[in-house]
């Protein structure tokens, strides 16, 4: 299906923007893994990405579509690297990435 006016390609677009969101949420809510929680925050910021380059296209302003999605990618890499210094911190305290366990980290 190739969206032949905005409307189209906003709602094909939308749609997956939300089905992203709702998974993203539904992870973090649901998930007692550290990593889990981490895959989750990445599909919520990928849908955020996803959103900013369908209002780009329609809008007509990519420049500075592309300007918002760099910046959120390069945001997006430093939650990860920042979770994962976390996670091998948990994981070397607890022998476990439970969440649940957080409470034990000290200093």
């Amino acid at each position: 299906m190739t969206p032949n006016n905005p409307s189209e390609l906003l709602y094909v677009f939308g749609s997956f923007t939300i089905l992203l969101l709702v998974a993203g949420f539904y992870c973090l809510v649901v998930t007692r893994s550290f990593l889990r929680a981490v895959i989750a925050i990445e599909l919520l910021i990928k849908a955020v990405t996803l959103f900013f380059i369908a209002v780009g296209y329609i809008t007509g302003k990519p420049a500075l579509t592309q300007a918002l999605v760099i910046t959120v990618i390069v945001v997006e890499v430093v939650v990860v690297v920042i979770a994962g210094g976390i996670a091998i911190s948990v994981f070397r305290k607890n022998d476990s990435l439970d969440i649940t366990l957080l409470n034990k980290l000290k200093g």
